[in-house]
Order: C-alpha cells, then sequence, then structure tokens
C-alpha cells in the first residue's frame, strides 16, 4: 500500500468531454506550472498523488463516463494509490450537492467559474499575469483558442447555460495576446471555439465583433490557419463570411450546428430559425466561400419527433450534402425547457435513426472524397501512426475530421509542417496521397 510521503504534490490532470473543457485544463495546468508544482495530462504513470478531474455532464453518455472516471479514481484513492481526487467541470457544476453525499472519496468538488478556489487548494496562487499562457495538451502546432465563455441562447435541450452561465466574450486585445504567445511556441492553427462563438462582442462592444477578430488574428505573426466552430446559426454575421473568402489565413471551414431542419422540430428546440432560412443561409455560405467546408451535427429522436419529421431530415442531409456531419441523440436533460415534453422517442429508435443518417452521410462522404483523387492540397501533418504521416486540409479540424495518409515509406515529412500533398486515393472518411 502506498504510503503518504513528504515530497512535493504532483497533480495528474484528467479531462473528460468537448474543447471548451481540453481548454480549461490547459489553463489550469498553466497556473499550476507557473507555482512550481510538477503537472501532468492524463499520465499513465504511477506516481502521481493528486487526481483532478475535468468533467464532462452534456449528456447522459457523457455524465456516464465522468462518474465512471471519478469511481475510478476514488477506488485508486481506497487502495492507496493516490492521496486526493478533485473533481471540476460541467458536471461538478451541476451535481455536485448530490455526488458528494454519493461519492465520500472525493476531496473536493468546483465548478466552471472556481479556478481561483481549486488552485488555493491545491496550495497555488491564481497569477492573474498569466493572461493566455496556459500548457498544451495538443501537439504544439495547434491550439483551441476559447474566445467567450457561456451562452445565452434558449435551445430547449440544453444544459450548457446551466452549467457555464451566460455569455461573457473575452476581450480581443486578451485574445490577441493569447496567440501571440501561442505562436512564439509553435503553434500555426487556431481553432476557435466558445458555446456560441458568432454571439462574440455583443457584450463587450454591443456588436457581434467576429468578422473583426478574426482579422487580428490573422495578423499575429506565425499563424496561418484559424478555424471557426460552434457558429450559432441564427443570426448569423454575414461579413464572416467575407473574412473567410478574402483572407487566406481564415480556413474556408465552419463548424454551424444546425440540429434540426423540420420546422416543428426547430420551434420546439427554440432555435430561433427556420427551414427556409437555413436552407438560404447554406446556399449563402457557398455562394460567398467557394469550396468552404461545411460541419454540421443533429440530433435524433427529440419529443415529439414524427417518422416524416424525421424524413425531413434525411431529406435535408441529402439535399446539402455537408462535407462533415455528427449525431446525437436526445437526452432528456433536467432543468431544461424540453424537460418538461414528453420524451416520447424510444432509445432503438434515436438509435436507429442516428444509424441512418449517418449512413446518409458516410456514402456523401465517400463520394466527395472520391471527387478529391488527383487534386493537391495543402497538408498540415499531426502526427506518425500505423506507417503513415497523418495530416489534415484546412478543411479539417483535428479529432473530429477526415485525415490525409502519406505512407512513411518514400516520403518524409516533419509533424507540425505543411506540405503540399497529391490525393492519390480515398475511402469514406480518409484521403491517402503523396508528398509533391
Amino acid at each position: 500500500m502506498k504510503t503518504k510521503s513528504l515530497k512535493k504534490n504532483k497533480i495528474n490532470i484528467v479531462t473528460l468531454g468537448c474543447s471548451k473543457n481540453v481548454y480549461d485544463s490547459e489553463v489550469l495546468m498553466g497556473q499550476l506550472q507557473a507555482n512550481g508544482l510538477p503537472v501532468a495530462h492524463e499520465s499513465s504513470e504511477d506516481d502521481f498523488n493528486i487526481v483532478v478531474i475535468n468533467t464532462c455532464g452534456f449528456i447522459d453518455n457523457a455524465k456516464e463516463e465522468s462518474v465512471n472516471t471519478i469511481l475510478r479514481f476514488a477506488e485508486a484513492k481506497n487502495d492507496g494509490l493516490v492521496e486526493k481526487v478533485y473533481v471540476t467541470g460541467c458536471l461538478s457544476e451541476r451535481y455536485k450537492d448530490d455526488l458528494k453525499d454519493e461519492i465520500p472519496e472525493v476531496d473536493a468538488w468546483f465548478g466552471t467559474r472556481e479556478l481561483p478556489a481549486m488552485l488555493k487548494t491545491l496550495r497555488a496562487d491564481y497569477k492573474h499575469e498569466l493572461l493566455g499562457e496556459r500548457l498544451l495538451t495538443t501537439p504544439r502546432h495547434y491550439a483551441f483558442l476559447k474566445i467567450s465563455e457561456g451562452c445565452d441562447r434558449p435551445c430547449s435541450f440544453c444544459a450548457i447555460p446551466l452549467m457555464r452561465g451566460k455569455h461573457v466574450s473575452k476581450p480581443m486585445e486578451a485574445l490577441v495576446k493569447e496567440a501571440q504567445h501561442l505562436a512564439a511556441g509553435g503553434t500555426k492553427e487556431l481553432v476557435i471555439i466558445a458555446q456560441d462563438s458568432t454571439y462574440y462582442g455583443l457584450d463587450l462592444y454591443k456588436e457581434r465583433k467576429l468578422a473583426e477578430l478574426l482579422t487580428q488574428l490573422s495578423e499575429v505573426e506565425g499563424i496561418e490557419w484559424i478555424r471557426l466552430h460552434y457558429a450559432f446559426p441564427a443570426g448569423f454575421p454575414e461579413d464572416v463570411l467575407e473574412v473567410m473568402a478574402n483572407n487566406p489565413k481564415v480556413c474556408r471551414y465552419v463548424d454551424i450546428p444546425l440540429q434540426h431542419i423540420s420546422d416543428n422540430m426547430l420551434k420546439s428546440m427554440r432555435r430561433g430559425t427556420t427551414k427556409t432560412k437555413t436552407y438560404k443561409l447554406l446556399e449563402d455560405m457557398r455562394s460567398r466561400v467557394p469550396g468552404i467546408a461545411i460541419r454540421t451535427t443533429l440530433i435524433t429522436g427529440y419529443p415529439g419527433e414524427t417518422e416524416a419529421d424525421f424524413e425531413e431530415l434525411c431529406q435535408f442531409v441529402r439535399d446539402v450534402r455537408f462535407d462533415r456531419l455528427g449525431v446525437f441523440t436526445y437526452s432528456h436533460e433536467e432543468n431544461t425547457h424540453a424537460f418538461k415534453l414528453e420524451d416520447d422517442v424510444p432509445e432503438d429508435v434515436k438509435k436507429e435513426r442516428a444509424n441512418t443518417i449517418m449512413e446518409i452521410q458516410r456514402e456523401i462522404s465517400d463520394e466527395l472524397n472520391a471527387e478529391k483523387i488527383g487534386k493537391t492540397f495543402r497538408v498540415l501533418f499531426d502526427k506518425t501512426e500505423g506507417g503513415y504521416f497523418v495530416g489534415r486540409t484546412e478543411f479539417d479540424s483535428p479529432d473530429v475530421d477526415n485525415e490525409v495518409l502519406v505512407p512513411t515509406k518514400g516520403n518524409y515529412v516533419r509533424m507540425g509542417d505543411f506540405a503540399e500533398v497529391r490525393i492519390t486515393d480515398a475511402s469514406d472518411y480518409d484521403l491517402y496521397g503523396e508528398i509533391i
């Protein structure tokens, strides 16, 4: 059994959930490192006496994973393998009053806005001067840049405002300084994230300022790609499309979570838009930014979704031919507006509908990828895996989108470098090529 030592604490950070949580963990790690505390991210070594679990509480599957992870480290504590277990993040923000009685092994629970309190517990000072400085968990050539916190949207199914609070934009000068610091460390690609990136600036500047922010970030020396995620469709700022079309550093790529297309569903979901407006927005994106890659996420099995509603959704996917697409099955979340509705679509139907959508998308992706054979793309390389150099085009975000695979035999490229790649073959979700 491990005995308590007088050595300096070593802290292992475990991150669950989305890129916003990854960013928060990186900030925490930067603060701990600045305090002289040894810290690592998801270390497999067994000499870390403190574990901090950054949880997700978005939907049922994510909550289950978070709880299981907490229980695993609670058991490790009981076995004497770790001394302290702390929990932070969305699950903790939402359920800590319930969980602290159920899992007494956890030494303290912290919400999403309690970083200074958590640092104090870890015997570290919150260093205000560390503006934008953090310890990256991604390869250094790309980094997430969180431009705001929280969300003001009234979407019926979403518990994010309960866990993250109201929308708060970060000042533009602070984000530029953060980007400069990242670029000085070797970052070439910024992945813009927020709960709602298109709302950026409304609280600080009384108008949407995303286009101006993208422009200012593009002027940071060393930054070559800027990628936009989580763009809410209602009220999408059209000047962003102008920047995307004319600024070579801003990727022709947008992640725009649409969720559904049936007017019945959109109204009940409180999305603030309609089927007609959604089709028009996507048409405008493709006409104003030729070649743009559009990524979206959809929900199947929302309360009241009929077969007719679902068929509309299938036809929508066939019509638009999204470049990238993901699907969630509806999760009935307490304290959301939709929780008052009957969760009347059986779980197996939700999953079957999600699988149907993904099969439609797989065929579309296969066809779109086949069209790229013989063409040449600028590729940023992330890693080496299974005999291949693995990279991405400007139309692909890390971890969630397609990859470009170049055989290591007969080719050479350094990780974090760009190279021109001619596509020689394609599958439904990957491209294969050679460096030219």
